[in-house]
């Protein structure tokens, strides 16, 4: 391989002024840890387009490589776990945010950050998953353990036309839930009904102040928005019923009451994908490999090239960006 690559780097100059760059570095200018990694796939995730044009905090260290998860092949490694040639994937771990990430063709990282990638997938049908699919899986898994199964009744998804939600989707239907999607992009109709939901509502319906309790709509569901929207969904979900949080794209904010909770025993699951322990990360991609169809995952997902990146990370913050998009390293 060459002695340079090319990356994308975010510095910040005296003034704490934000810019982004397409420059070369060497295998000597990676950050300390014991696998490296030929990056052959990474992808586009909501965060990563908070991290390039700087509209919320996720860089905590500059300057820095963005890109908080890859698919590659181990060039070299220390650890145990791992050879030179093996397939691998890395999700979280404060990488693209603390720690050189993706957005460069080779990563050097911790091998306990790494997963093995699943025989039924390639590089790119991890990265078409990515970050925002695992975290639907999560969500998946959450809402089976506490019982929320397609017996029990609808389950919706909000911002179901993102990452997140395009792949909650296409995983709930397969498993035989009644999908009730939710968008504010009416002309994703089609999209999200061929990805398997059952039901579109419109964004609107859930973003007027929360009623402490409104009419049982659904037994659970997997929230990508926050704020007004995730309060809604509290106040609609049936007796015993789960909503699954997993993201912030309306908010950071919860402007709900104690009444779902209370009154209707409703629990609100968090999801972490950053920091989930191994095991539960392991268990996640053998179900992806399972339970998602990877004809949906061709449809859900587009493919750009490394040149492509910083455009799409604008583009994804301002909403422009339908399902996922995988960069071709």
């Amino acid at each position: 391989m060459p002695d340079t690559f090319k990356a994308i780097l975010v510095s910040r100059d005296e003034d704490k002024k934000q810019s982004v760059a397409v420059t070369e570095l060497s295998e000597a200018d990676l950050m300390e840890g014991d696998v490296t990694v030929a990056v052959e796939a990474t992808t586009v995730n909501y965060k990563d387009g908070l991290a390039i044009t700087g509209k919320a905090p996720v860089v905590r260290r500059w300057p820095l490589v963005p890109g908080i998860d890859f698919a590659g092949t181990v060039l070299s490694s220390d650890h145990a776990d791992w050879r030179k040639g093996d397939h691998v994937i890395l999700n979280g771990w404060g990488v693209g945010e603390t720690h050189y990430g993706a957005y460069a063709e080779r990563a050097r990282v911790k091998g306990d950050w790494l997963v093995p990638l699943p025989e039924s997938i390639t590089a790119h049908d991890a990265m078409a998953v990515g970050t925002a699919g695992y975290t639907a899986m999560l969500s998946v898994m959450a809402l089976e353990r506490h019982g929320i199964v397609p017996q029990r009744g609808p389950v919706i998804v909000t911002g179901a036309a993102g990452g997140v939600g395009s792949v909650a989707v296409a995983i709930l239907s397969k498993l035989g839930y009644h999908v009730i999607a939710s968008t504010g992009r009416a002309s994703e109709e089609a999209y999200l009904r061929d990805l398997g939901a059952a039901e579109i509502i419109a964004r609107d319906e859930l973003t007027d102040p929360a009623k402490p309790l409104a009419k049982e709509r659904w037994a659970g569901g997997v929230d990508a928005v926050g704020s007004t929207t995730l309060a809604n969904v509290l106040s609609m979900t049936a007796y015993g019923g789960a909503v699954a949080a997993c993201g912030l794209a309306g908010g950071m904010d919860l402007p709900s009451s104690v009444a779902p909770f209370i009154l209707r025993g409703v629990s609100l699951l968090g999801i972490d994908s950053v920091m989930a322990p191994k095991e539960v990360r392991l268990d996640a991609w053998r179900r992806i490999g399972r339970d998602l169809d990877l004809a949906k995952l061709k449809a859900l997902s587009t493919t750009i090239g490394f040149d492509d990146i910083i455009g799409a990370a604008t583009d994804i913050v301002d909403g422009k960006i339908r399902g996922r998009v995988v960069v071709d390293m």
